[in-house]
């Protein structure tokens, strides 16, 4: 099994942007974490990270026949961006969304689009939301190919 995991604007500054809200491991720390747990589960993942609205939906749309499902924290676009929910449902890949818990932050970020088109959500579960996510997509997309 194949994962890729696409993350959104600003997170690339994990350990640094709002250390409060998203801790401080580095964007490098939380791939190297995640390729290990997912190495233990036997799963290959790819990372990917964009600060741009179209280049994560390029990303998207070219994961189709490549990996087995997205693990996606679309960062700020998660509320605002209808694209990345289109390619979502035109690929019709499974995917789960990691993002802080959307119900605590402020009232314009309570929405989640991206969040429509996925069959999992990992809010406010810090890093291990991503391991999660992964666990998740291993088990639901096993039993969607039995």
């Amino acid at each position: 099994m194949k994962l890729l995991v696409i993350n959104g604007p600003n997170l690339n500054l994990l350990g640094v942007r709002e250390p409060g809200l998203y801790g401080t491991l580095n964007y490098k720390g939380v791939c190297n974490y995640i390729e290990e747990g997912c190495r233990e589960l036997g799963i290959q993942v790819e990372f990917y990270q964009s600060n741009h609205e179209g280049d994560l939906v390029d990303a998207i749309q070219q994961a189709l026949g490549r990996v087995d499902g997205l693990v996606l924290n679309p960062g700020a676009y998660t509320h605002t961006s209808i694209a990345i929910l289109d390619a979502l449902k035109a690929v019709k890949l499974p995917a789960a969304v990691h993002i802080t818990d959307i119900s605590q932050r402020e009232e314009f970020r309570k929405i989640s689009y991206a969040g429509m088109a996925c069959q999992g959500h990992f809010i406010g579960q810090g890093v291990a939301g991503y391991l999660n996510a992964c666990r998740f997509l291993q088990e639901y997309i096993t039993k969607e190919k039995q």
